[in-house]
């Protein structure tokens, strides 16, 4: 799922919206999963009120605390997120918004977003 939101929006703003519109997580024979099992994030997701929020869905978050030193073992995980935003940064029409609609920039990253996905699968 690709969000679209100001640049001047704090990304923690988005968390709770962002876990409501994951659709069923396929898996085993039976009801299908409505959220995932986990949530890992980095220290700008760290206030108390958004691990209760998570917690509340059912979701273990695993946030790096602020103020710890580096080295939680998330930049593992962290590293796929930074290797998706450069993928997406391929596409020269989303590395610099040339759009002025919302909704046109929107449809670019979502057809981006399945077209890196399709080339991954592909694979």
């Amino acid at each position: 799922m690709v969000s679209l939101t100001g640049g001047n929006r704090n990304d923690v703003t988005q968390l709770m919206p962002l876990l409501e519109a994951v659709p069923p997580v396929r898996g085993r024979v039976g009801r299908p999963r409505r959220r995932p099992g986990r949530l890992l994030a980095d220290r700008g997701y760290d206030p108390g009120k958004y691990r209760r929020l998570v917690g509340a869905k059912g979701i273990k978050p695993i946030i790096a605390r602020r103020g710890s030193p580096h080295g939680s073992g998330l930049g593992v995980h962290r590293y796929i997120v930074e290797q998706t935003i450069g993928l997406l940064h391929w596409f020269r029409r989303l590395r610099i918004r040339w759009e002025v609609r919302d909704d046109i920039h929107q449809a670019f990253m979502t057809l981006a977003a399945a077209i890196i996905s399709r080339r991954r699968l592909v694979r």
